[in-house]
Parts: structure tokens; sequence; C-alpha cells
């Protein structure tokens, strides 16, 4: 982290408070010049300023390795509602979220000024988003998807769906796999995950009082689409993520553990 991070649960209570209270003032005029229709070019370094603030706030400690590609449909495991606040932190992304998160007090509000695109649960349902996501692509903008549908533990992935796959039909886009794991020892953290009944006031207490909260996030190459299937492609996804998390289980945050990309520099803040 390059500033100092609070120490304790109520300090980063406070912090996290008036973190969204900022969030708000700064929401406001954002939705007045959407609603007149004015251009905003610089709402995604704004977006990406709030997620690096968030985290600062919640004491947790990114690292990253290997580079976004602009433009493409990231695939990405999921674990938890934090992993938007991490990716977003890192890149200009617009992001896949279930529409339950929109119903959120101030943070569904937040999330819809940033773009976020959201989506009712079923089959039909994600071959509309998938019409969404591509036009996104094709404009340009760098997309974020949870193929799992939704989020594990941490220890093993999930089947990955391949609908939404259908995004990036014609291999005109690229695609590009993302590892996220929580946690600096051999097992993944055991805060991080949001599962099963939990909810957001009840996590986010427990987020507040981890001593220590780490995130390792690998931009993997690129995926070669040619002659694959959407589900051959999920399943290529799959195992590249699958393999990335098996490198890291014996490896702590911090260190120099290999990554696919070579040539790419950990960033840490």
């Amino acid at each position: 982290m390059n500033e100092r991070q609070p120490s304790t649960a109520l300090a980063r209570a406070l912090r996290l408070t008036e973190h969204f209270s900022t969030g708000v003032v700064l929401a406001v005029p954002v939705a007045v010049l959407g609603l007149l229709k004015r251009p905003r070019p610089w709402l995604p370094g704004l977006v990406a300023w709030w997620h690096r603030r968030l985290l600062r706030s919640l004491a947790v400690g990114v690292e990253a390795t290997g580079t976004p590609v602009q433009g493409a449909l990231l695939v990405v495991n999921h674990v938890s509602w934090l992993d938007i606040p991490v990716l977003g932190s890192l890149a200009p992304v617009r992001f896949v979220s279930k529409l339950e998160v929109r119903r959120w007090p101030v943070v569904g509000w937040l999330a819809d000024l940033a773009g976020t695109l959201f989506m009712q649960r079923g089959a039909h349902q994600a071959t509309a988003m998938a019409r969404v996501i591509a036009a996104e692509l094709q404009a340009g903008a760098t997309v974020a998807i949870f193929p799992e549908g939704t989020t594990g533990d941490g220890r093993e992935l999930k089947r990955f769906h391949a609908r939404l796959l259908a995004a990036a039909d014609g291999g005109q886009v690229p695609i590009q796999p993302v590892a996220i794991r929580y946690g600096n020892g051999v097992e993944p953290d055991a805060i991080a995950p949001f599962i099963g009944d939990d909810s957001l006031l009840p996590h986010l207490g427990r987020v507040l009082r981890h001593p220590e909260l780490c995130v390792r996030v690998s931009f993997l190459p690129q995926l070669d689409p040619a002659g694959l299937t959407r589900r051959a492609l999920a399943e290529a996804a799959r195992e590249a993520i699958d393999r990335q998390l098996r490198d890291w289980s014996n490896a702590a945050c911090g260190s120099s553990a290999a990554t696919p990309d070579a040539h790419a520099a950990a960033r840490t803040f």
C-alpha cells in the first residue's frame, strides 16, 4: 500500500464511512451529467481511484502480475464482492453482476453509475446479456465476467458456464483469463469468500476485523479461440486459472511466485 493502512477495525470503519460519503458526494454530479447526456471521459479514472481508495480503507493489499488487455473479455474466478474493487483498481473494467446487487443500499447506486451491467438469472437473460457485452467490447470497453455464476470458497473452481462467452463469438475479441486468490499461505483466506447465506454487512464487518487481507491477481495470457467452441473456451479459461491457483498454493503473498506472463513486473499497492 502507498498509504499507511488503518490498523484497527474501528479506524477502518470510520475511514470506510468517510469514503462512502465522499463517493456519494462525487456521484451526484456524475449522475446529473449522465441524465444530461454529457460526456464523462474522466469517469473510468474516477472509478479506478474510488476502488483503490476503498481497498486502502479496508486495509486490503493487492499484488498483481501480468498485463490486462484493453478491450478484452476478462474471464475471472469468483470468490467475493471484493473481486470487483480489486480488479477495478487495476484497470478500467465494466463488470457483469447479478441484479440483486443493484438493490444494495448506496453500493448498488454507485455500481450503476460506474457502468456495471446487471443481469437477472436464467439462460435467456444470459443470451441477452451476451449481446450487451458484445456491444461494449466492440466499442472498446474491457468487460469482466464471472463464469462460475456464483462465488466459491477459493479452494476449488466451480464449473464455468459458457453462455456469456457468446459475446466473443467470431474470434475478433481477445479473451483473457484472470486468476484471483485471497490469502498468503498454503490455504486460501477463510474470511474473504462471500458464499452461502452471507449478507453484505456481516461479511463487511469480518473484513474490517481481518488483521491482514492479501489478494493476488494474475492477468494470464490470452486464449486462442481459433477452432474452439464456447464450451471449449470456458474449459480452457478454467484450466488456465486453475493452474495459476495451484502455482500460488505454496507461495506467500509478496513473494516472487512464478507467473505465466514472465515479462510482467508485480504491482503492489
